[in-house]
Order: structure tokens, then sequence, then C-alpha cells
């Protein structure tokens, strides 16, 4: 199954290694869930993760574009041939919910719920990363 990862799912998962968005980057590479990715959400990633406030202890924008690569390498490049903007109450979610359209994803793992909310009107569903762990679908 195809899912879109948030950008601030990321920053929480190299905050804390505890975290439920940790534990899901963890389980990278997945026979049972694969990231789309587009090229306009990793623009973001990398501009957001990379600023010196999310980088975590130790770790400089190189390493941290190493590890973008990665995910990206591990991710479903998704074309986005259609926009469906505006449509969220946030704007910059607007490429979030498209490339989860554009590759026929469930889930939006995201935080942030609430922006999220008109997705299930394309059939995707906004899902926090301890609820999407708990899925049956990830059971082993």
């Amino acid at each position: 199954m195809n899912i879109v990862l948030d950008t601030f799912v990321l920053v929480a998962a190299v905050r804390s290694r505890r975290g439920a968005s940790q534990q899901l980057l963890r389980r990278l590479p997945s026979p049972q869930f694969t990231p789309a990715l587009s090229v306009a959400l990793y623009m973001e990633w990398q501009a957001v993760l990379t600023r010196p406030e999310h980088l975590p202890p130790g770790m400089d924008a190189g390493r941290m574009l190493g590890f973008l690569r990665y995910l990206a390498a591990v991710a479903h490049l998704q074309d986005v041939h259609y926009l469906w903007r505006p449509f969220l109450r946030d704007p910059g979610d607007d490429m979030v919910l498209e490339c989860a359209v554009a590759s026929g994803s469930r889930y939006i793992v995201t935080y942030n719920l609430k922006d999220f909310r008109r997705a299930g009107e394309l059939g995707v569903k906004a899902i926090t990363p301890a609820d999407f762990l708990q899925l049956p679908e990830l059971s082993p």
C-alpha cells in the first residue's frame, strides 16, 4: 500500500528515537507499505529538514541530505499531473494531498489531522504515525 509522509513526521522522527515516527521509518523498506513521493514534497523535505533547528545534534545538512536520498530511494516517485489547489485549509498541505491522490495512497501519515480533514473527500485518510502502526495490515 502507498502512503504519504507529511514533512513533520520526518522532523519528529529525527528528534526522537522513541516516537512512532521513528518506529515507522525504521520499518523501511517495508513489504507492507511504500512511501509515495513527489518532487514538490521532496523539495519541502529538503528545505525543512536541513534547517539548523531541525538537525539532530552531531548531524550536518550534508548527512541529512544523505538520509533524505535514502528515503527517496525506497519511495515510489509519483508524478502529479492534476493539481487540487486550493482544496485544504493550509495551501502548503495541498501538495501532500496531490501526491496522495496521484499515487493512490490510502493514508497521509501526519500529526496535522485537522488540516487534512477534507482529504477523505478524495479517498485518502489522514492518520497519525501511532495509529498507522496499529493498522491490522501492518501486523506481522
